[in-house]
């Protein structure tokens, strides 16, 4: 089997794939052993026979995982107790089956059980918990939480969901985390991910097919999910082939953003890059820019005259341009000459609270990217478009992808993509140090470039994601955003080798 490590299974469909793997004979018992066996395995990896292994097991399927690793690692000679949450006689069906598989007694937990502690087994509670903890199940997640011991989670700490990331009243922080057949969105959505440690992935016997059946919309944005649609200049070809970008400035004082993102499309791939700019603001642009070409374009109608030239691919509107009408009349201008928009800053300010007139107004676009924080994203949703109170992350930016009939590109630690046919992906190699002035800047001149080059919509704006972040990994501490187009160039090599190597 060939796990598609880039799919994510929210917990409602991993239950379905368990569903339908057993109806086609697999027994569940066999799947609890082999997830079972795979957590036992993990421990064994890391940790010394004379390590004393403590299993705190939870009431449903997952304590049953637990139950397995345990009799598997006792069986290898490992010293071994199992902690219960509940009784015995509670258990039901493959966990009840699991547990009779355990010959010795359990224990209730507590800190004095968890004393002698190597290493803890968190079997606790698993992916489908979707609901706050009380009462003796948050008081046992805690217990665990507290020890100062390194942890294995059973398929997710204990305490997080699965499908949102969020704390359910309490949670463990694992070291390393054991999965099955898919990672989980909680994996990679905040602050699930800083409690899941090292994320491994088992294959117990869940098919390929069966999961491909389940049409998953959900992915970790990795260049598996994007690569096949990576543009790759050709040998014969020229800069026309690799598409102009424009990008809108700002008036005379407020020119850095813009050129931060024309740099950051030119070296992202597209082969011209301009920016359009009143009058006055010509000489500091035309001072500070070389390969970065620089034409005038006094607001909207001047913007239109530039992009008569069909050869001008993408638009990027917003960064420093200002706030208000003007804008609005460029974003409209860009749209209805039927360019692709990549949308960021004041282009989604000058709309707050009007999500449904920049719908309306980038429909001609051939394509759109906006590109909001957080911030953003509230002031242009206001809390009557029924969005920014969801819970979850990612139907939250699916259903404004929707709503505005583009892709939308929520910044943040953990940033959603998503397109209006449901897709959606979640990021996870951000580094703390993209948090800087200007870094947003960069990002939506990234997007330009490959969507210049022809990338489709929601990959190009993967992909731009991931490039930002692992540029800011390739420059570490320090960083600012003027570093990111400058070290894109050994993360596009790596990258494009890589591409060529499979």
């Amino acid at each position: 089997m060939s796990l598609a490590t880039h799919e994510l299974l929210t917990p409602t469909e991993m239950a379905e794939a368990d569903r339908r793997t057993v109806a086609a004979g697999t027994p569940g018992i066999a799947l609890m052993e082999r997830a079972g066996r795979a957590v036992a395995d993990t421990v064994a990896a890391r940790h010394s026979l004379g390590t004393r292994v403590i299993v705190a097991c939870g009431p449903g399927n997952n304590g049953g995982d637990g139950f397995v690793a345990a009799r598997i690692l006792r069986e290898r000679g490992y010293r071994v107790r199992v902690l219960l949450l509940g009784t015995r006689e509670a258990l039901t069906g493959d966990a009840a089956e699991a547990a009779k598989g355990w010959p010795e007694s359990v224990e209730r937990i507590s800190p004095a059980a968890l004393a002698d502690a190597g290493v803890i087994i968190d079997a606790l509670f698993g992916a489908g918990l979707s609901r706050d903890l009380e009462g003796t199940a948050r008081s046992a997640v805690e217990t665990v939480a507290a020890a100062k011991v390194p942890i294995v989670a059973v398929d997710l700490p204990s305490g997080i969901d699965g499908a949102t990331g969020k704390v359910r009243g309490a949670a463990v922080k694992a070291d390393e985390t054991v999965t099955f057949c898919r990672r989980k969105p909680g994996h990679l959505l905040l602050p699930g991910r800083l409690h899941a440690g090292r994320v491994t992935i088992a294959d117990i016997g869940i098919a390929d097919a069966t999961v491909a059946a389940l049409k998953p919309k959900t992915f970790a944005n990795e260049p598996a999910l994007w690569r096949d649609r990576f543009p790759l200049p050709r040998i014969d070809g020229h800069k026309y082939d690799r598409g102009h970008a424009v990008v809108v400035s700002g008036p005379m004082h407020a020119t850095g953003a813009a050129r931060l993102a024309a740099r950051a499309a030119l070296r992202a791939g597209a082969g011209l890059v301009t920016v359009a700019a009143p009058k006055a603001a010509l000489p500091v642009l035309a001072a500070s820019l070389t390969a970065v070409m620089v034409r005038e374009a006094d607001g909207a109608k001047g913007l239109a005259k530039l992009l008569a030239d069909r050869r001008i691919k993408v638009v990027v509107a917003g960064p420093g341009q200002g706030v208000g009408r003007a804008t609005r009349e460029c974003v409209a201008a860009a749209a209805k000459a039927g360019r692709a928009l990549v949308l960021d800053a004041d282009a989604l300010t000058s709309y707050a609270g009007a999500a449904d007139l920049l719908a309306k107004t980038i429909k001609p676009a051939a394509s759109a990217v906006v590109t909001p924080h957080e911030g953003e994203f509230k002031q242009l949703f206001n809390r009557k478009a029924q969005i920014i109170d969801m819970e979850l992350k990612i139907e939250k930016v699916r259903f404004s992808a929707t709503r505005l009939g583009a892709v939308v590109l929520l910044k943040g630690p953990d940033t959603v993509v998503a397109a209006p046919d449901g897709r959606a992906a979640i990021a996870a190699n951000a580094p703390p140090w993209l948090a800087t002035a200007g870094a947003g800047d960069v990002l939506a001149g990234f997007g330009a470039g490959l969507l210049a080059q022809g990338m489709p919509c929601f990959e190009a704006a993967c992909a731009a994601v991931w490039l930002h972040g692992e540029c800011g990994n390739e420059f570490g501490p320090g960083l600012i955003a003027e570093d990111l187009p400058e070290v894109l160039p050994s993360v596009l090599s790596r990258l494009i080798a890589e591409h060529l190597s499979r």
